[in-house]
């Protein structure tokens, strides 16, 4: 069953494939493949090799003894036999001979070639490449400057086949990247590989993150995808050739990166590694890594190649290389010498420069110039006339004639169609010129500016992480100011609760004590003092009392004497239960004390008939008060913890919301860095631009100086004579 008619069934795992694999006599219908020797892990199972797409099985031909790397799918690939069937077509046509090394793997795409279980699937037959990756290459070469440096150059070449065929590998990367034992390259895994006739799919993947650009998406698919990565790894390449210590300085080891990784090309100003590059001493190196610093921001269709065909004149460059390449070299155009050969043009084409059609020599005589050229001799015999018969006088001098024919020459010479040809063309060079920035003042301006923005970009990516930080800390703080709120409330709420207890004993002796106050006042206010007066108590003094409001043994508490003065003598003054005292006449000190030890007597009468406990329904009421209140403390006690938690709930989303804002904040940032090195790359194409067509301007107009100089009196009079 083909994929095209199976595109939604389920692919196996590579663990699934493996254990087919153990019996290549029956999973394997391919004469090639049946029966063939899988290389085997330790534990005597076949060795994948696992992919995000698929696992690669090494495997040997009993009938040709050839080793092959067999591609099992573990996932769905849309198109996937039309892909191949294209790329096999497209490989096919390519000519040994026209390579600059054997880069391309012959391989073969089979339909139906595995059987899993009952379902049979495709798989991919290789050539085994006898190579290393690039990776491991480096680790045992990365001292070896000259081998290096002599790869960076075959990579290069690699690129160049690819460019001039319309092919893009699609995921050039140090584990597709083989190094033979001759030191050429050997490419492998085509999934994603770009030949002319699959122009209008869209990709299967976005190859390697830490060789991609971050503008590349998922439908990007075209000539150009290996541009990105190609510039890259040629810079890994020739970094490492430089200075051999940056492999071991900046690679991790088994890292998934050569020298720079993703975040090295999504975050430039804070990418330590990419620093290293741009200010390394080698002016290849730091071009290169500015070069890469320039195109990570720029759309893939915008980005030039590795290298051109060396015929081809080199062009301009998107990028801003004057930071770092020092002088250009002459006839690049304000490029650096390194990058002749390196660099494709990317934007409109640098205007021509000025040619020079001024004349450098008089050429045709005029009537003017036979009148010159008579006068010359005429004014010339005239002086020697003069001082021959003597005529010297101040005004007819013997200088006089050559004077005038000087000024005749001068005339002449003033009025010729080549010194108004020499004059518009200084003057339209000089107008030119005159409209162009100094190159030397816009590039200063250009570093300066690209320096400023560098440092501001090197401060905002670095204040970013500070701010989350300040923010996460923030919410911690919170997180803690909450808890310890919590804490507090909960450990009131508990102590109140632990005291209900307490509280109830202290409500039962309350109420106890207040029936049994009751009770005694009850038992007194039924002692009427007229009918059970005390000794000495007779009815006029009980009828005072009780004008006075004292009628029972409960309307007074005791009494207090008083000291009279008037009469020398001591009195008593009755206190009522109010607490009021009064004066009742008649009522002595003898007769209170006797009214109080009276009242004494009926109080401990009472007192020894008081109840000593509640009642039921009395102990019931106050145990339903106390419940009540235990059951707001409780239900206060929860409202607590939920208060916290929607306090806590709160925090977190102000910090979400404070790291969603510092995210987007981050992010137009990022966007208008972009912008800017973009504007950068523009302004630094201009500058080339300009530059270029400034030394162009200023050298025509030096021409155009030099031919006017020529113009000069004595060629003229040279001319007028001899003809040249």
């Amino acid at each position: 069953m083909g994929l095209a008619t199976g595109s939604q069934r389920r692919f196996p795992s590579g663990a699934e494939y493996a254990e087919a694999l153990q019996h290549t006599q029956l999973c394997f219908h391919h004469p090639e493949l049946k029966g063939a020797r899988p290389e085997l892990t330790g534990l005597g199972l076949p060795r994948p090799i696992s992919g995000a797409f698929a696992s690669v099985f090494s495997l040997t031909s009993p009938s040709s003894g050839r080793r092959y790397a067999v591609k099992c799918f573990t996932r769905h690939v849309p198109d996937q036999e039309r892909r191949y069937e294209a790329i096999s077509s497209r490989l096919a046509l390519l000519d040994p001979a026209e390579l600059s090394q054997p880069w391309n793997l012959g391989f073969e795409y089979l339909p139906d070639a595995i059987s899993v279980g009952r379902e049979r699937y495709p798989v991919l037959k290789m050539e085994w490449a006898e190579a290393v990756t690039l990776s491991s290459w480096l680790d045992d070469n990365h001292a070896d400057r000259f081998a290096v440096d002599r790869l960076a150059d075959r990579f290069e070449e690699l690129t160049r086949d690819l460019a001039d065929h319309q092919i893009a590998h699609g995921d050039l990367q140090h584990g597709n990247l083989l190094v033979a034992s001759d030191d050429t390259l050997r490419l492998v895994d085509y999934d994603g590989m770009y030949v002319p006739a699959l122009s209008g799919l869209g990709g299967t993947e976005r190859g390697h993150r830490n060789y991609q650009s971050p503008m590349r998406g998922n439908d990007d698919f075209g000539v150009d995808l290996d541009r990105f990565s190609a510039w890259v790894i040629f810079l890994s390449l020739k970094a490492i050739a430089s200075e051999p210590a940056l492999w071991s300085r900046l690679h991790e080891p088994s890292g998934e990166f050569l020298l720079l990784t993703e975040d090295d090309f999504t975050s430039p100003a804070g990418s330590a590694r990419l620093q290293t590059l741009l200010t390394h001493p080698d002016r290849m190196v730091s071009g290169l890594a500015d070069q890469v610093r320039t195109l990570a921001c720029q759309p893939l269709d915008m980005l030039p190649p590795l290298a051109v065909a060396r015929q081809r004149p080199a062009a301009t460059v998107i990028t801003d290389t004057t930071a770092h390449s020092g002088a250009a070299a002459p006839g690049t155009g304000g490029l650096p010498g390194w990058m002749a050969g390196h660099v494709a043009s990317a934007a409109s084409p640098t205007q021509p420069a000025p040619s020079v059609a001024s004349p450098d020599r008089f050429q045709v005589r005029t009537p003017l110039d036979v009148a010159v050229a008579v006068v010359w001799p005429l004014m010339l015999a005239v002086t020697v006339l003069a001082l021959v018969v003597g005529l010297s006088t101040a005004l007819f001098g013997p200088a006089v004639p050559v004077l005038a024919a000087a000024v005749f020459s001068v005339f002449g010479r003033a009025r010729r169609t080549e010194r108004a040809q020499i004059r518009a063309v200084l003057s339209g060079l000089t107008a030119e010129l005159d409209q162009l920035d100094d190159p030397v003042k816009a590039e200063g301006k250009l570093r300066k500016d690209r320096a400023k923005f560098d440092a501001a970009e090197t401060k905002r990516t670095a204040d970013h992480p500070r701010a989350q930080s300040k923010l996460t800390a923030s919410h911690q703080v919170e997180l803690q100011q909450i808890e310890k709120r919590r804490i507090r409330k909960r450990h009131e709420l508990d102590k109140k609760i632990a005291g209900l207890s307490a509280e109830r004993g202290r409500a039962l002796r309350t109420a106890l004590a207040t029936r049994q106050s009751a009770y005694v006042r009850d038992r007194l206010g039924r002692q009427l003092i007229a009918r059970n007066p005390p000794y000495g108590i007779g009815p006029k003094l009980a009828a005072r009392l009780a004008a006075a409001g004292v009628r029972t043994a409960a309307d007074f508490t005791g009494y207090r004497t008083v000291h009279n003065a008037h009469y020398n003598s001591v009195g008593a003054e009755l206190v009522l239960s109010n607490g009021r005292r009064i004066d009742v006449q008649g009522i002595g000190e003898a007769k209170a004390i006797a009214l109080d030890a009276w009242r004494r007597q009926l109080v401990a009468a009472a007192e020894a008939g008081q109840p000593t406990a509640l009642t039921a329904q009395e102990r019931q009421s106050i145990d339903q008060g106390i419940e009540v209140r235990r059951a707001r403390l409780t239900a206060e006690l929860r409202s607590v913890d939920a208060a916290a938690e929607a306090s806590r709930t709160k925090a977190q989303k102000e910090m979400e919301d404070g790291q969603a804002r510092l995210t987007r904040e981050n992010t137009l940032a990022d966007d208008r860095a972009r912008r800017q090195r973009q504007e950068f790359s523009r302004r630094a194409v201009t500058l080339q631009q300009n530059s270029a067509r400034h030394a162009a301007l200023s050298s025509a107009a030096e021409t155009a100086e030099a031919h006017r100089r020529r113009l000069s009196l004595v060629r003229y009079l040279r001319f007028l004579y001899i003809g040249r």
